[in-house]
């Protein structure tokens, strides 16, 4: 884009917030300046049709595992991080938390360590769409496992605590996903004290000991109704306690395959409505190729229908971009585009404690600019 005005018109526009229909969108100097009613446009200016199509701040995403063909366990690197920030960015990604799901306590340190060079470095590179990063594990609950390694699974000893509290001085933001079965309170609150994003996942702990998790600083769900307690009649177990606690974001994965749409019906009605909703891809390997196969801690993943299984048929991460989620949520579950898209971009944003302005698109320059096809099937960077 050259340095000329250049003017988006005949689309919507998400401005961060809302969707507004009948305004344009104002470049200059490869950056957006201003958003103005359609009928303000100057003759003058260069002037692109956008067909319909949606201009928006870019995805965030706080659950990608890989990309591009390599999953972030595989290789804890800047090499590595570069690879799935790259393949999430052609997906119209432009923050992302690159998450290391449980592994051994050296490949911990490795990813720690990568990712504070990446974020150090991120202004000045490709690796701009690095944020901070998620650790999925390996203070979780064997029992609610599911994709994870349960012979890497264990407690959290003073030593693990230490490591975390020195990287959250570090990393410009640190999410770590665990269970109450592997963690203690304590422990949880020092977390939460040293700006640590504290998420529950991957356990089968009570409804109250999860309330108990959440005011000792807990403030996330991770990938919510799976590999956790469900909502019963008389134990409504971590899915009841994200439903009866307003300040808890959860994660969802808007697939079809990890949840049901009457599932995400009964969700979005509670969580996304108080803007606490927001969506993951769960990302792993095959993100952005048509890899149909790889490998987790050794073992064989297929690709499949949209699936990722174990060979036992467990789920393995999904196989979805964050454009086919806000789609799903439009077409089968009924959520209005503009609600769909907060969830994609603005709450993600939040949750991260990011300013409004980091989704507004105005402000924003080209590169991190997206334009979603009218159909919700595609998307690319202007």
């Amino acid at each position: 884009m050259s340095s000329a005005t250049i003017i988006y018109t005949g689309g919507l526009i998400f401005d961060g917030h809302q969707l507004l229909r009948n305004y344009s969108a104002v470049f200059s100097n490869n950056t957006c300046t201003s958003l103005i009613p359609d009928a303000e446009l100057c003759q003058s200016s260069t002037v692109i049709e956008l067909n319909g199509d949606i201009l928006s701040a870019g995805y965030a995403d706080l659950q990608v595992n890989g990309g591009g063909g390599i999953l972030f366990n595989d290789d804890p690197s800047i090499a590595t991080l570069t690879t799935i920030a790259d393949a999430h960015n052609t997906m119209g990604t432009t923050h992302l938390l690159p998450t290391l799901i449980t592994d051994a306590p050296q490949i911990t340190e490795a990813a720690i360590e990568a990712t504070i060079e990446a974020t150090t470095a991120a202004a000045h590179s490709r690796l701009g769409a690095i944020v901070g990063l998620h650790l999925e594990g390996p203070h979780i609950s064997i029992e609610k496992k599911g994709a994870h390694d349960a012979n890497l699974i264990r407690p959290m000893q003073p030593g693990d605590l230490n490591l975390l509290l020195q990287a959250a001085q570090h990393l410009p933001i640190l999410q770590v996903t665990l269970a109450p079965e592997n963690v203690s309170i304590k422990q949880v609150q020092a977390l939460a004290e040293a700006g640590i994003i504290v998420a529950l996942g991957h356990t089968n702990a009570d409804y109250k000991t999860c309330i108990a998790y959440h005011q000792a600083g807990a403030r996330c769900v991770t990938h919510l109704f799976n590999a956790m307690s469900q909502l019963g009649s008389r134990e409504p177990g971590l899915v009841g306690a994200a439903f009866d606690t307003d300040e808890l974001s959860v994660g969802l994965i808007a697939d079809g395959v990890h949840v049901h749409p009457a599932s995400i019906k009964a969700a979005w009605k509670i969580k996304a409505l108080a803007g606490r909703c927001y969506l993951v891809t769960d990302a792993m390997t095959p993100a952005g190729t048509t890899l149909d196969a790889f490998k987790l801690n050794g073992r064989n993943i297929k690709r499949q229908n949209g699936r990722l299984t174990l060979e036992d048929g467990t789920l393995a991460g999904a196989d979805i971009e964050l454009t086919h989620a806000i789609r799903f949520l439009c077409t089968e579950v009924g959520v209005d585009l503009e609600d769909a898209l907060r969830a994609a971009i603005e709450v993600p944003r939040q949750v991260l404690g990011m300013d409004k302005a980091e989704a507004s698109i105005v402000g924003q320059s080209a590169g991190r600019i997206i334009r979603i096809s009218a159909a919700l099937d595609k998307v690319c960077h202007l």
